[in-house]
């Protein structure tokens, strides 16, 4: 599995790694997030939704209802399963139709998914390396994608 790695020294630059990499995506699409508490994956998806022509201040962390809905085109479907018991949370509110709807589905907290993490997926971990530095690295599961022309 090919991957690429990138260092964001400021939220902002995380977020510009977003909006840069909502250009390489198109309806269908998922992306799995993998990274600890403050890592930056809420403030990856305000970039990825800003470029996706989405406002990214309406983008917060679902917490209590598990996704939420962002309309645009394609739409943005945010599911963050930070406080999910169990695997029947996730089935029970029909996530199938989104991952594999019209919409770019990005999901927090993707290992909670278990059995139901998908097959194709765009992973992408974040780490922390100092207060305001992140490591970020992509890897396509199961799905091309091509990293000469994302460039970031």
């Amino acid at each position: 599995m090919n991957s690429e790695k990138f260092i964001s020294k400021s939220p902002e630059e995380t977020k510009a790694f977003g909006i840069h990499l909502a250009k390489c995506l198109k309806g269908g699409d998922i992306i799995c997030l993998f990274g600890d508490l403050g890592s930056g994956k809420t403030t990856l998806i305000k970039g990825i939704a800003a470029g996706l022509n989405i406002n990214p201040t309406n983008v917060n962390s679902p917490t209590f209802v598990l996704m939420n809905i962002y309309e645009g085109l394609p739409p943005l479907y945010h599911f963050d399963l930070y406080r999910l018991e169990d695997l029947h949370g996730i089935s029970s509110i029909g996530y199938e139709e989104f991952l594999y709807g019209q919409g770019v589905s990005v999901i927090e907290w993707a290992d909670r998914l278990g059995k139901y993490l998908p097959e194709q997926y765009l992973k992408i971990e974040l780490k922390h390396k100092k207060l305001n530095e992140r490591a970020i690295r992509l890897s396509a599961k199961n799905r091309n994608f091509n990293y000469e022309s994302f460039m970031y």
